[in-house]
């Protein structure tokens, strides 16, 4: 009989999966991403067909997620510690690219008229805690 897979996590890029599927890969788990080539075509369709699918054995999805839960989801400076926000002392820090400043929209609008890649964008940390939108010094 043979054995089924079972999704044990959801990307909304192809990147993100494959980092994740090379670690569960080196502890001896069998993994298979789903819809990645979909989203690597247009990654524009990732949230409509629920992203890239990671999916392991059923008798391996307890430990698959165990390792899935080991694995940092938030910023670390370059030493690799965790960032703190300057406002609440919280842990829980992304980094996301902005457009807030005019040269950031213009190179947006050239962008997407022009079909080419940002030419500058800002990046920023900010605290899912306390909303705090700050740079690191």
């Amino acid at each position: 009989m043979s054995e089924t897979f079972k999704t044990i996590a959801r990307f909304q890029y192809s990147s993100e999966a494959q980092i994740v599927k090379g670690r569960l890969e080196a502890e001896g788990i069998q993994v298979f991403l789903s819809d990645n080539l979909t989203i690597d075509t247009d990654p524009l369709v990732s949230n409509a067909i629920g992203g890239v699918k990671l999916k392991v054995l059923s008798s391996q999805a307890m430990e698959a997620q165990h390792i899935l839960n080991t694995i940092h989801k938030y910023s670390l400076d370059d030493d690799g510690n965790i960032l703190n926000c300057p406002n609440c002392k919280g842990e829980k820090i992304e980094l996301f690219s902005t457009v807030k400043d005019l040269k950031s929209f213009f190179a947006f609008i050239f962008g997407f008229l022009f079909g080419a890649l940002p030419l500058h964008a800002k990046h920023k940390y900010k605290c899912e805690d306390c909303n705090t939108e700050f740079d690191l010094k």
